[in-house]
């Protein structure tokens, strides 16, 4: 089976977020269940630093007033499976971000940059290159039209299409500016679907169009043979108004081609047996050389050492989403509560300034690194004794499973694929031996400080804490089963 997975980034080659580490992770895996699985990426600086390329398709036209583009080869870093890179400087050769330049802005031609990422996509899909892909795994909105460029298609053959949601959030909405890149005064939206080589006749409300402008992820949702996305409990919450973000119409009316196939992670570069990043790596067998790795980050941090205190961490965007707006107003009652707070994160400016402060009233208690630091994330997730996760809503998060294989109990709320891989500490659920960390239901910062003293008087029950330190070291998060699922999922389409 031939797989062309088309992403807008991959770790180590450029990364901004989760989608980096799935795009890296999952082609991997299912390679190893014997899947022709090869990428798809813009040629951002970054992958042209870190790979040796080849020319394997010249003068590929895919708009009007857009220079023909190229597609080079080459080989992902360590795994040796083939990367497609699309060559085009003046979409992608430029300084900053995949999505935004160095100040933190969108890049104003973004809707022209994705849909060439889509386009050539759906060219792989339509067979019009070497390889020839029996499915299309497309991923987030900016993915988002190679489905429906594949459904105008003429091509006598094709490719399935998978689209899978890795934050119905982020949808790759665009109005009448997208013009402007082609060299057009701002127009229509109709002339916008003409200069991105669409038909005029799928802006509408049962095509692209969403709410006068256009929608790249709706238009994966509409036009794709199958969604999946990253938990179970994902895929029933995005059916509904609170987390479905004007599209759970669609989502329920496709219910029945949308599948929840939670993620997986590293076990390679999350394991504490071998992390290169920690002071003194540990294994179940020697979880007490953990405390190794806490002491020298109250070092490193300038927080005082008390090991009878529990370290929380946090390792997070400074967002709405990620339940900053629970945390922050208890932060100085979780540490009256005798507790230490780690975090790590950046994101919005109001957020970082209020933490900063908490962190020069509070000195020794609270340390706050803003940014992002790969060295000390894991140093963190080591470390801490108990890592947060108080989500608003979280389509899968890796890092409460990070956590549990380094015996870091998770304190999350139940959403998404929180509530899919972290199993309360009721007692019932101690006693069978099956709890992994501390759950909360309400949207309330009340409620996280219940469920944070709940933990802390855990944490003084030293038989009961490393129960569920060993609970979690010993779950099985690899991406085998993930992988075998995708794989079910790709025959049960061709089979159709």
């Amino acid at each position: 089976m031939r797989v062309l997975f088309a992403t807008s980034e991959a770790y180590p080659l450029v990364k901004t977020g989760g989608l980096a580490d799935v795009s890296y992770a999952l082609p991997a895996a299912l390679r190893q269940q014997g899947i022709d699985v090869r990428l798809l990426l813009p040629g951002y600086p970054e992958v042209f630093k870190q790979l040796s390329l080849i020319e394997v398709h010249e003068n590929i036209s895919l708009f009007s007033n857009l220079e023909p583009v190229r597609v080079l080869a080459g080989f992902m870093p360590g795994n040796l499976y083939p990367v497609y890179v699309i060559d085009c400087p003046r979409l992608y050769a430029r300084e900053g971000g995949p999505y935004q330049d160095a100040a933190g802005n969108e890049w104003p031609d973004n809707a022209l940059r994705f849909a060439a990422l889509s386009k050539v996509a759906s060219l792989f899909a339509s067979h019009q290159f070497i390889f020839k892909p029996d499915i299309l795994h497309c991923n987030d909105w900016q993915t988002g039209l190679a489905p429906a460029y594949l459904a105008f298609s003429h091509s006598r053959t094709r490719a399935k299409v998978v689209i899978s949601v890795h934050n119905l959030a982020y949808q790759g909405v665009f109005g009448p500016e997208v013009a402007e890149p082609f060299g057009i005064p701002r127009s229509d939206m109709f002339r916008v679907i003409k200069l991105l080589g669409l038909p005029d006749h799928c802006f509408n409300l049962e095509g692209v169009e969403y709410h006068g402008k256009m929608s790249f992820l709706k238009a994966g949702l509409h036009y794709a043979d199958w969604i999946s996305t990253v938990s179970p409990t994902y895929a029933r919450d995005i059916q509904t108004a609170s987390f479905g973000y004007g599209l759970q119409g669609l989502l329920s009316a496709r219910c029945h081609q949308l599948t929840g196939i939670l993620n997986g992670i590293d076990e390679k570069a999350w394991d504490p047996a071998t992390d290169r990043y920690l002071v003194k790596n540990y294994t179940v067998d020697t979880l007490a050389s953990k405390a190794e790795n806490t002491k020298a980050l109250r070092s490193k941090l300038g927080l005082e050492q008390t090991p009878f205190k529990p370290l929380l961490g946090m390792i997070t965007r400074l967002t709405y989403q990620k339940g900053l707006d629970l945390l922050v107003p208890i932060i100085p009652d979780i540490i009256h509560e005798g507790a230490q707070l780690v975090l790590l994160g950046s994101g919005d400016k109001e957020l970082e300034n209020r933490l900063k402060q908490y962190a020069k009233l509070l000195p020794g208690q609270i340390s706050v690194t803003l940014g992002y630091n790969e060295e000390l994330s894991h140093q963190i997730i080591a470390s801490a004794d108990l890592f947060l996760m108080p989500s608003l809503f979280e389509p899968c998060g890796l890092t409460q499973m990070y956590s549990m294989r380094y015996g870091t109990i998770p304190l999350v709320r139940r959403t998404g694929g929180l509530a899919d891989t972290v199993t309360d500490a009721t007692p019932g659920q101690v006693a069978k031996k099956l709890a992994t960390g501390f759950v909360f239901e309400e949207e309330n910062a009340s409620e996280l400080l219940r469920c944070v003293q709940r933990a802390l008087a855990t944490f003084r029950e030293k038989g009961s804490w490393r129960t569920l330190q060993l609970n979690g070291m010993t779950r099985d998060f690899s991406w085998f089963h993930s992988a075998k699922e995708y794989v079910g999922l790709y025959q049960q389409l061709l089979n159709k």
